[in-house]
């Protein structure tokens, strides 16, 4: 993006004070293993206090510090004593850092209400500070060099703000596909031209969902620690954004499909809810695959009929198949289908229960009906696989090691072992030519899905978990835990905001001597996309729909938090405990989810899960026309991150590679696109390239550029099995169009 320098206030307790010691504050973050340094090299700076004003230098009129009295005829004049103060602290907080080039901030949360309190005091100081000596680029040193990241971050020994990471997992859900109905209506924008701005359905525009996204990214937004009242405005928000969204789809359809035929929108499909389709003998669907590239998807639609035809654009029949009169199953290999014989197949279970497709076979043990071993039947591995649902017993606050209650941001379980919800699961199954599944019921407020569609390499996992009990008092948060026979050694891996994938194992930090105090808090991480362990042979893989947090607890391990419901505020600043309800779930909130779950060889497991996660928020959208915005897709490893208008005769393209340079033989090579033979309403007559934010022209971009410690590449770690040229992970263009 062009940023030369990055600072910031909160990281590890433990590691803040080792790195003031050595006066390494300051360094030089290498946010990438698969770009060519020095080009994702990032000067990076801790804050000496948070994001907080010395002591004493408080002036918001939430404060109690006295003001700046520069009048020498008044008694309590304090120019002197303020001088002497600042003077002081600064002194005492360059001994903590490398050079005498310091920073401080003024001013702290919710601050700046009456700002002239502020800067009334910050000119008179401003006038009577001493220099701050050179810059830091100027001071041309050397910096320490770290490749890993930050987390998790602990502010005290039982202080682990990983509780933020599955906070709000409904919002966070929710935020995710708002972003999926963003690209796409960005794309059918550009697509349909300015018919798509104005045409048979009105006015629309994607700035309300560009704006609403915006302030969803805000982190005290899709990280959930807002207060509930907050939280729904923020989903207000995206809702007013997706109305408008909507109607650039619908016009953008009927000018690119010459059909002004009234178009609906499922949006509650997560909740199996569709009026069109539950009420309709006739209807037809479009399914949109904002893609740069084919894929084979399963697509379930709520019907009350018990036989459906489906047809595909070209009037071919679609198998498809019904589930107990409330599923419509079909399977569609590119982006169309309209309304094959459907019929119901029920299968009680006996003994051993499989479900076995072209790829996969998943098997269940009938004393127990949870899994028990997941085979890769093309690559002919197969591991050990039990899953099942537990719960963490939040801590209220009241024991002997600390007063810290689990809350917003802290999560604090009171033991380490958690509560199995239920040692069985009660299952039915349902097996057809189009799907495989198996239904289990732990208890009545847990219950999961597990389907195995034809044709595809992923097992779903389909989860609903809610509303959580609170009669008994006891705080509670869910994870479920998949327990294999993989030999991990206690690492695992998780993705850097759906990008690349870092290196964890339990209890270890890779730049400092860790003192754990929390050991399953402690031990927790961010998963925005994916997690997988792995051994020699095996890689079991899991696409998450939302952000979430998790960790490997035990060898061959790996558990990720679905749902939390708290008794107490963790007095972090929300001031109130996580207890959502609504008027729709008055017991307390009802969340379903999904993971996808891949076993492959580590060699080739990128191959498979790269794409599965791009494949993991499809967007329906109902209409009969066939058509593509590409001439021809894009390989595999290019991911089409944007396509929105700029202004009225240009476009804004990012492409990203998204494989890592070790990750795998065939897609982490370079790729070369033809820009002029991509799209096919879009004439490329002119490219100018862009920094990664778009704000700034790529050839005016100079950065500064930073030393590195010789011997100190600390943090990331990994086994690469071959070399080759690296290559930028994002080419942002803008296009003319004719």
């Amino acid at each position: 993006m062009g940023f030369d320098g990055f600072f910031f206030g909160r990281l590890d307790y433990q590691d803040r004070a080792r790195r003031m010691r050595s006066k390494e504050q300051e360094l030089l973050w290498r946010a990438s293993d698969s770009l060519t340094p020095p080009m994702a090299d990032l000067f990076t700076g801790i804050l000496p206090n948070g994001y907080n004003p010395p002591d004493g230098f408080c002036w918001d009129q939430s404060c109690d510090d006295p003001p700046i009295r520069d009048d020498p005829d008044l008694e309590d004049y304090n120019v002197d004593d303020v001088v002497q103060r600042f003077v002081n602290i600064a002194i005492a907080q360059s001994t903590v850092y490398k050079t005498n080039h310091i920073i401080m901030t003024m001013g702290s949360d919710f601050q700046y209400e009456n700002a002239n309190l502020w800067y009334k005091n910050l000119d008179k100081l401003s006038l009577r500070q001493r220099p701050a000596g050179q810059r830091l680029h100027r001071a041309n040193l050397t910096w320490p060099l770290k490749t890993d990241d930050f987390l998790p971050y602990a502010d005290n020994a039982h202080d682990f703000w990983t509780g933020t990471l599955p906070f709000r997992p409904a919002l966070k859900r929710y935020e995710r596909l708002s972003n999926s109905n963003l690209q796409t209506c960005n794309q059918l924008e550009v697509l349909g031209g300015s018919a798509s701005r104005k045409g048979p359905f009105g006015v629309g525009d994607s700035h309300t969902m560009k704006n609403a996204m915006a302030v969803a990214q805000h982190h005290d937004a899709v990280s959930g620690t807002e207060k509930q009242h907050v939280a729904n405005d923020y989903a207000r928000r995206l809702a007013n954004g997706w109305l408008h969204c909507q109607v650039v789809v619908s016009n953008s359809l009927a000018a690119l499909s010459g059909s002004s035929a009234e178009r609906l929108y499922c949006d509650n499909l997560n909740i199996s809810v569709c009026p069109l389709t539950e009420s309709s003998k006739k209807f037809s669907v479009t399914v949109y695959n904002p893609l740069a590239r084919s894929v084979a998807s399963a697509v379930r639609l709520p019907v009350n009929g018990s036989v459906y035809i489906v047809l595909d654009a070209g009037g071919k029949s679609v198998d498809c198949q019904v589930r107990t009169k409330l599923f419509l199953y079909t399977f569609v290999n590119t982006v169309i289908l309209e309304t094959s014989t459907a019929f119901i197949f029920w299968k009680k279970v006996i003994l051993h229960l499989i479900c076995v497709f072209q790829f996969l076979q998943v098997t269940f043990d009938p004393d127990t009906g949870l899994l028990s071993s997941l085979s890769n039947l093309e690559t002919k591995q197969s591991i050990k696989l039990t899953q099942n649902f537990y719960w963490y017993n939040a801590s209220d606050g009241n024991n002997a090691h600390s007063n810290q209650s689990s809350g917003a941001y802290i999560f604090r379980p009171n033991t380490s072992t958690p509560f199995v919800i239920s040692k069985t699961a009660k299952i039915e199954s349902f097996q057809t030519s189009v799907v495989q599944e198996v239904r289990q019921w732990f208890s009545p407020w847990v219950s999961q899905v597990v389907r195995l569609y034809a044709d595809s390499r992923a097992v779903e996992l389909e989860w609903t978990v809610g509303p959580l009990p609170i009669a008994d008092s006891l705080g509670k948060e869910v994870i479920t835990r998949m327990d294999t026979s993989i030999q991990t050694a206690e690492y695992f891996y998780t993705d850097s905001n759906g990008r690349e994938v870092l290196q964890r194992k339990k209890n270890f930090r890779p730049t400092w001597k860790l003192r754990q105090s929390e050991p399953v808090a402690g031990n927790y991480y961010p998963i925005n996309s994916r997690a997988f362990i792995k051994d020699d042979v095996d890689q079991l893989t899991v696409v998450t729909d939302r952000s979430q947090g998790g960790g490997s607890l035990r060898n061959g391990s790996l558990e990720i938090m679905l749902h939390r419901r708290l008794l107490y505020d963790d007095t972090r600043g929300v001031a109130e405990p996580l207890n959502e309800t609504s008027d729709i779930f008055p017991e307390g909130l009802v969340v379903r989810g999904r993971f996808l779950l891949t076993l492959d060889r580590p060699s080739s497991a990128a191959d498979t899960h790269r794409p599965l996660a791009e494949e993991v928020n499809p967007i329906n959208e109902r209409t009969t026309c066939l058509f593509s915005g590409l001439q021809a897709a894009l390989p595999p490893a290019v991911h089409l991150l944007t396509l929105s208008q700029w202004d009225e005769d240009s476009v804004l393209l990012r492409l990203e590679h998204q494989f890592q340079t070790w990750e795998s033989k065939v897609h982490s090579q370079p790729v070369t696109i033809q820009l002029q033979k991509l799209f096919s309403t879009v004439e490329v007559v002119g490219v100018s390239e862009l920094n990664l934010s778009a704000n700034q022209w790529k050839e005016e971009m100079k950065r500064l550029q930073w030393t590195p410690q010789s011997g100190t590449t600390i943090g990331r770690t990994h086994t690469r099995a071959h070399t080759h040229t690296q290559w930028p992970s994002f080419i942002n263009l803008a296009q003319q169009r004719v």
